[in-house]
């Protein structure tokens, strides 16, 4: 099918005739794959969502999941390889839209929610309120388990899922910034799960919730807000959406992809500008600067005390705990207090709390630190 968007009011730009087959009556979950000039990675991902296996190594049902493939704004062969695709494997749920955005609509926000809210469409059609979206992106390779744990990690009562992102061995400089990132990143989610364990995301876990792979129940979809109107970074505004109203949030070790490292991305802000960010120290001789592990345990340690707090509604702990909060974290008590009371969720209060750490004087108090140095705190932290 063939859409063209013209500059119209928001509430035509989504449309429920994008993708217009009726869904199967035992559709459990619906992949989105948005698409823009990937011809030449397009048949692998597509082959890697067609072979999911169960944990037995059996093929999984072509009725309980399907693939809604979005070409978008194209000047490649990418429509015509899906294509051909749906007629190579006619069993295989794999539906396909071509759209043509005007300039201001088309980014990759625009067009992961309008697949989105298509996927929302039909799976609630079905009656399926539990039904669940997952997204992943046209270079982007799955793991041969991904629908399999995807669907395993929301029946153990999550929300949602975030998947483990992995990129392809290469001998460029550039990995050894991307390693190191990662390994300072993991060795934070597992401070974060000594200090402040979350019952439904316990360790081993990792810290990705990307576009790459990220799924949703529609129930939580709807309550989330939908994904945010945003030209690039959608995808961490919709965990932080996500976080905001105590979404279960699962970082699965065992939902995996594999993705491009390529350094020229379809959007000005992603993956690829922290690859060139990374290239450029490299050119330069620096190392990266991150927060030092002292202040990121603070945040950890005193969020815990705010959440014990939040959930007991201070019955059982004393004004004076959120007094030496407040000065853990630099912001005014009245103003913490007067924030609790006022939070419906955990999450929407510690997010208030962040913005106003930032806005405070925090960074003045805590001077970045090489990230080796921080990576070996870390482990000198876990260890303990």
């Amino acid at each position: 099918m063939q859409t063209e968007i013209d500059d119209a009011p928001e509430h035509l730009i989504v449309s429920p005739f994008l993708f217009p087959e009726l869904s199967s009556p035992l559709l459990q979950l619906t992949v989105i794959v948005p698409v823009r000039n990937e011809a030449h990675h397009l048949t692998q991902t597509l082959d890697a969502l067609r072979n999911q296996l169960d944990c037995t190594g059996k093929l999984l049902s072509s009725t309980l999941y399907e693939v809604l493939l979005l070409a978008n704004n194209c000047t490649d062969q990418s429509y015509k390889v899906a294509s051909q695709y749906q007629r190579n494997y006619p069993d295989f749920p794999l539906h396909i839209a071509q759209i043509q955005l005007p300039p201001n609509k088309a980014n990759i926000g625009t067009v992961r929610r309008l697949l989105m809210d298509e996927a929302h469409r039909r799976l609630t059609s079905t009656g399926n309120a539990g039904g669940i979206i997952a997204s992943t992106d046209g270079d982007t390779i799955v793991d041969k388990h991904w629908v399999y744990y995807i669907m395993l990690e929301i029946a153990n009562g999550n929300d949602a899922v975030g998947g483990r992102i992995l990129t392809h061995p290469e001998s460029s400089k550039v990995r050894l910034y991307h390693l190191r990132n990662v390994m300072y990143r993991t060795l934070i989610a597992k401070a974060e799960a000594m200090i402040d364990p979350c019952p439904n995301d316990p360790w081993p876990r990792h810290f990705q919730h990307f576009g790459a792979s990220i799924a949703v129940t529609c129930q939580m979809y709807e309550q989330a807000g939908r994904l945010p109107e945003k030209p690039f970074l959608e995808d961490e505004a919709f965990y932080k959406a996500l976080l905001r109203t105590d979404a279960r949030v699962r970082q699965s070790p065992h939902v995996k992809v594999f993705t491009s490292t390529r350094t020229n991305g379809r959007v000005a802000v992603g993956f690829s500008e922290q690859l060139r960010y990374w290239a450029a120290l490299d050119q330069s001789g620096n190392e990266q600067l991150v927060e030092p592990v002292e202040a990121i345990l603070s945040k950890f340690r005193n969020r815990q005390k705010l959440r014990l707090w939040w959930q007991a509604q201070g019955q059982l702990s004393r004004p004076d705990d959120i007094v030496q909060i407040a000065q853990d974290l630099l912001v005014d008590a009245n103003w913490l207090m007067t924030e609790i009371e006022k939070s419906r969720f955990f999450g929407q209060l510690w997010e208030k709390v962040e913005e106003a750490i930032a806005r405070g004087p925090w960074a003045e108090q805590w001077t970045p630190v090489p990230i080796t140095a921080a990576i070996q705190d870390l482990r000198t932290f876990v260890r303990s």
